[in-house]
């Protein structure tokens, strides 16, 4: 569990320094990675919450689009992390639709890669 979540502060590390429109307002390197690691925690709390009821209630765009709107519903949580951020006053944004579109398939990407390489000791990945 630990590991899923470091690799999924990483993505969101990454998408922040790779998107221009997803910002971290501190410049100072010990607030960014405490400021990321706290909104790592609110979007894993939005993508096991949220994100299964998405799903139940897309299940039809998912299956006709062969699993595209997935990338919707992920910029959708992506901008619904943002503003619960906001709420707490943490710095970090997403400034619209396309930055949450690119920075929800940049998380989901490194996500997928950094759990398959570091995901569960004692089983196999194949």
């Amino acid at each position: 569990m630990l590991i899923r979540f470091l690799a999924s502060a990483a993505a969101l590390a990454v998408a922040t320094f790779v998107v221009g429109g997803i910002t971290v307002v501190d410049r100072d390197l010990e607030t960014e990675i405490v400021t990321i690691l706290t909104v790592a925690v609110i979007f894993g709390v939005v993508n096991s919450i949220v994100k299964p009821l998405f799903r139940f209630v897309t299940a039809p765009l998912i299956f006709f689009s062969l699993g595209l709107f997935l990338l919707v519903i992920n910029a959708v949580l992506l901008m619904f992390t943002s503003w619960v951020a906001g709420e707490l006053n943490l710095g970090w944004h997403v400034d619209g639709w396309w930055s949450a579109f690119w920075g929800g398939l940049i998380v989901s990407i490194v996500s997928f890669i950094l759990n398959t390489f570091f995901g569960k000791r004692g089983t196999e990945h194949r």
